[in-house]
């Protein structure tokens, strides 16, 4: 190579590097993200969340805590988004590979035969020569990233490995949430269906009242039919209970990856944390493992963009080659090398449409990722105020619902007595208050139930469970 050659490389590198940073762009968090007023009526100034907490803490139930992280090392959805992360970082590696020169051996031996018909021969005469050549020579082949593009491909690759461990964590967040549920649900039923069989008995002992005061002509027998059908009301209700429990069972056996009964405790002795904080919206970017995925997403898009401005300009490569090649393997490694180095610039002269097409292309789709980021902000912040709301209305009912229920109690006392020893009341009366009584029991159950799972959805909703 000569030195004319040397100074023109060297001098198109210069060039190029002082202008690769106006073709592509360094990333940065956009500003025009809308993170006011995520969460409705709610404006604070306090960075503290219940997402920062481990999840072991958040719950105090061991056999709660025993079944999650059974999940965590079991659940077949976590295990696969693990493995995608396995995929992202072998990627992400071969990306960085692309800085390092590619190495060739290349080791053959070529026959080569010739003609030498009418090179001043007699007439007549046709010579055929044959000759065998051997070589053995390695080549190297290095693109220089002038313009940033194997810096944006690596950029992307790490975008995407940083996008399948948000993706990862995403899942594991909404699996504890899912245990925690059904979870909460099962201690549910199980509760109902522990009101629902020491109804039954009561009623069961009721039926036998009503049919000793019959015998006495304090009722009809009108009230014993009705005593009767109340219950069986209450018996129809336990095959439903039975039922919902089972299927519980199993649906928190398909996210621990297991059968089996499940082990449980009693839904009266869970307790909650005493300080729901919820921080600030724009804490969502970080705590948030789907909005950062969505982030990350969008980083792709963007060096994606970048990616294709670098198409506009050459590509600058080197290639060197050395090695051995002779007519004769005695004296192979005699006065035999070859070496070669080679610079070359490729500038496309007629893909100019294709890539202005593949620039439209990018900058679309870095868009809709834009879109999608923005959206996975909203839907968290909704996310954040449903379970929020939802916590709040269930605390607003404890009080009215335990006055409900005591006051409930005192009738069916008061309306059975009255029916034993005085003609003041009839079975109507009873009857009423003991069906009301077991809605009360069991809107009771629901509510203490709706609380556990806002808290539970509003953990998740803020980010919680992964770190």
């Amino acid at each position: 190579m000569t030195n004319s050659s040397n100074k023109y490389i060297l001098l198109v590198i210069t060039a190029a590097l002082i202008s690769a940073c106006s073709v592509t762009k360094k990333y940065e968090r956009p500003t025009t993200l809308k993170t006011d007023q995520l969460y409705r009526d709610q404006s604070t100034t306090d960075s503290t969340t219940i997402a920062d907490m481990p999840w072991n803490t958040v719950f105090k139930d061991e056999k709660l805590n025993a079944l999650i992280q059974k999940g965590l090392e079991q659940n077949l959805n976590l295990k696969n988004a693990i493995e995608n992360i396995v995929q992202a970082r072998a990627s992400l590696r071969q990306s960085k590979l692309a800085y390092y020169p590619s190495l060739q051996l290349d080791a053959n031996v070529t026959h080569n035969k010739q003609s030498q018909a009418g090179l001043n021969f007699p007439a007549g005469i046709n010579i055929n020569t044959l000759t065998t050549t051997y070589k053995l020579g390695v080549s190297s082949s290095w693109e220089i990233d002038v313009w940033g593009k194997l810096s944006s491909s690596k950029r992307a690759a790490l975008a995407t490995y940083l996008a399948s461990d948000a993706a990862k964590q995403a899942v594991q967040t909404q699996l504890i949430a899912d245990i925690a549920n059904n979870y909460f649900l099962l201690l549910s039923y199980d509760e109902s269906l522990r009101i629902t069989e020491e109804t039954l008995k009561t009623r069961i002992e009721n039926v036998e009242t009503i049919k000793a005061l019959k015998e006495g002509a304090i009722v009809t027998g009108a009230a014993v039919v009705q005593s009767e059908a109340n219950q069986h009301a209450a018996e129809v209700l336990i095959p439903d209970l039975k039922q919902s429990i089972r299927e519980t069972e199993n649906a928190l056996n398909i996210l621990l990856g297991q059968g089996g009964q499940i082990d449980r405790g009693v839904l009266g002795t869970q307790i909650i944390p005493e300080k729901i904080a919820i921080g600030m919206p724009a804490q969502l970017l970080n705590n948030r493992p789907d909005v950062r995925q969505a982030e990350f997403n969008f980083r792709i898009a963007f060096e994606s963009t970048n990616l294709a401005k670098t198409y506009f300009y050459p590509s600058l490569t080197l290639t060197a080659s050395t090695g051995f090649s002779n007519l004769e393997l005695n004296d192979f490694f005699s006065h035999s090398i070859f070496y070669s180095i080679i610079g070359g610039l490729t500038q496309p002269l007629f893909n100019n449409g294709l890539n202005k097409m593949r620039l439209t292309t990018a900058q679309s789709q870095q868009l809709q990722a834009y879109n999608n980021f923005q959206q996975s902000l909203l839907v968290a912040g909704q996310e954040v105020s449903n379970a929020l709301y939802a916590y709040q209305m269930a605390v607003e009912k404890e009080d009215s619902r335990a006055k409900q229920i005591a006051a409930l109690e005192k009738a069916v006392d008061f309306t059975q007595e009255l029916l034993e020893y005085s003609s003041a009341t009839n079975y109507t009366d009873v009857l009423t208050s003991q069906q009301n009584l077991l809605a009360a029991q069991l809107s009771g159950v629901n509510d203490n139930l709706q609380k556990l799972q806002a808290v539970i959805n509003l953990y998740r909703a803020l980010g919680g469970g992964w770190k």
